[in-house]
């Protein structure tokens, strides 16, 4: 289940909320709205002229031409007036919305980095990307079109209301009467296209997930013959997505004709009960024509309510979705400019009691007190699952222990800003993410200023050159997306280099050398006698190598440090290690 649940709210609350992380949106507001007034105004100015070129021009046998010439420029210079107070209220709407949507995706995507990678791991990517890219998309349609409309449709009832009122009371009422219970209902509509769209919006971010997942993991589909299965689990999520549209469609679709049959009822009880009037002296025939030109104006806002509504509970249902990351607090918080930072040098490393458990499972760690002195390099070996990567996420401040502390140089990490933390400790994770550029930019990636001289002489210290004399384009060979045009190996080799240009105090590294070929794995052992030389380093340990070159190692069992010590002691006493130690040995000679 997702952890980015949010706040449960009215719409309207929604909207607000939404509308107090856009400050770029409300202001210069009032100049919109004044030309959103201007344009509105000018749209009465036709039936006005009509009314008064037929009861005033053609009042007479004979038309009076000037009045009517007169009557007509006004009007054209009102019309030109609106279409430009309308066009510069679009314009300012466009750069308002689209500033103030900019600053909302960043806001999100900057969020969702501040999240532990626990609660990331809650949301599917695809899912968790689309809310900060198609659920803004979706505000950002209807701020542009719905907003600009509601702006507009509002003021035209009104202005179209007031002046019917003045043409003839009687008529008015009719029309208010009419469109009462339309008026009435909607809310109830508005509720249902709430669930309708949020249901909707929800659909699409699992099968943008699917989507990406299966596209993201198509060598491991194709290795086990699951195409099938995966085309079916997408073509559900893509069929559940279609399903969802259809039912919030129905809604539209049962709105959108009662419109028009009320609009068509209130023209023709205008039309009855005008001529009526009419008759009996009570409206002219130039007022009720323009009568009819504002049923017009009147009706058409209303008309375009369903697509209005359509809209705003597209945007309401991705509103809540961006806030639903927004309000999730970031569990492992950046104390930015509260937090220490600690000057470079070796590093000490504590943890105190430190106990740790995943949501809704049972402890990962127990009670893990140990020290690791300056400058010493440790291995941290165990079986699957005994707790040892729980170990390395929390010394790294991926996440933060349930119970204990973990120090470094004295110091809870807790209260290290992170800009003094990942400059500091560095982890080479197992499968070294790379983006996609050159490979010159992947390496430089823990420090931008990087030359490519220094670039050159990292990989030469670490005995890197005969590899990249090898590749078409040396430095500026293309990675491709995730690394996929290098091996695995490949990728370590470019992760390993990347961790050593930054420069990190304490290196931590989950068995980076695992997927190298046996020659590759003997120079980066002798790279790494002299990286690590100097500044303390942890490594996650798969293999016998590994912990043979270490200090001291660190043997976890079911969540507890059972055994610590140099390999040559550990080896010799019966025990995990010496089980685990046996366990290579005999993987190697097999």
């Amino acid at each position: 289940m997702s952890a980015l649940q949010g706040v449960e709210r009215s719409a309207l609350a929604t909207v607000r909320h939404g509308l107090s992380l856009t400050p770029e949106f409300r202001k210069g507001l009032a100049g919109t709205l004044a030309l959103a007034v201007l344009a509105t105004l000018g749209k009465v100015i036709v039936p006005i002229a009509v009314q008064q070129t037929i009861d005033n021009g053609l009042r007479d046998a004979v038309p009076d031409l000037p009045y009517i010439r007169t009557a007509v420029l006004v009007c054209a210079a009102a019309v030109v007036l609106t279409a430009v107070a309308a066009y510069l209220m679009n314009v300012r709407l466009y750069k308002r919305t689209e500033s103030s949507l900019a600053t909302l995706r960043v806001r999100g995507f900057r969020h969702v980095h501040d999240l532990s990678v626990l609660t990331q791991n809650t949301e599917r990517r695809g899912a968790l990307v689309s809310r900060v890219t198609g659920d803004v998309d979706q505000i950002s349609n209807f701020m542009q079109w719905g907003g600009l409309m509601i702006i507009v449709a509002l003021g035209q009832i009104l202005v179209a209301s007031v002046l019917m009122f003045i043409y003839s009371w009687q008529l008015t009422l009719l029309v208010w009467a009419t469109f009462a219970p339309l008026l009435v209902a909607l809310p109830r509509f508005q509720r249902w296209l709430s669930a309708a769209y949020t249901r909707v919006r929800e659909r699409t971010g699992d099968m943008l997930g699917g989507i990406g997942e299966a596209v993201v993991g198509a060598g491991v589909i194709r290795a086990h013959s699951a195409e099938e299965r995966t085309a079916t689990k997408v073509d559900e999520a893509i069929e559940s997505t279609r399903a969802a549209q259809t039912r919030a469609q129905k809604i539209v679709g049962f709105v959108f004709p009662l419109t028009e049959i009320v609009g068509a009822l209130a023209i023709a009880g205008v039309v009855l009960l005008g001529v009526r009037l009419g008759m009996d002296g009570d409206i002219m025939r130039g007022e009720l024509i323009a009568f009819l030109f504002l049923i017009t104006l009147f009706f058409s806002p209303l008309q375009m309510a369903t697509e209005v509504l359509n809209e705003a509970q597209n945007a309401i249902a991705g509103w809540r979705r961006i806030l639903g990351v927004l309000d999730t607090p970031p569990d492992v918080a950046d104390p930015g400019d509260d937090g220490m930072t600690l000057p470079r040098g070796s590093i000490s490393i504590s943890f105190e009691e430190v106990g740790f458990a995943y949501p809704g499972g049972k402890p990962v760690l127990r009670d893990v007190s140990v020290d690791i002195p300056p400058r010493s390099r440790v291995a941290v070996v165990g079986e699957t699952g005994s707790g040892k990567t729980t170990f390395a996420k929390l010394l790294t401040r991926l996440m933060d222990p349930a119970s204990g502390r973990v120090l470094v140089d004295g110091h809870d990490l807790r209260e290290l800003a992170f800009s003094s933390l990942r400059e500091r400790i560095v982890m080479v994770p197992q499968d070294g993410f790379l983006f996609d550029g050159t490979l010159a930019d992947n390496i430089r990636y823990g420090r931008p200023a990087a030359t490519d001289a220094e670039i050159h002489r990292a990989l030469g210290e670490l005995g890197l050159t005969d590899w990249l004399d090898g590749l078409p384009a040396g430095l500026d060979t293309p990675v491709g997306q995730r690394g996929e045009s290098l091996s695995a190996g490949e990728r370590q080799l470019v992760a390993l280099a990347r961790a050593y240009l930054a420069d990190p105090d304490l290196l931590l590294l989950d068995e980076a050398t695992s997927a190298v070929d046996p020659a590759t794995e003997v120079r980066l052992a002798r790279a790494l006698e002299s990286v690590t030389r100097g500044r303390t380093a942890v490594s996650i340990a798969h293999r016998l190598s590994t912990a043979e070159a270490a200090d001291e190692v660190l043997v976890f069992d079911q969540g507890r440090i059972v055994q610590r010590g140099p390999h040559s002691e550990l080896v010799a006493t019966p025990g995990v290690y010496a089980d685990l130690h046996a366990s290579w040995v005999s993987a190697a000679r097999s």
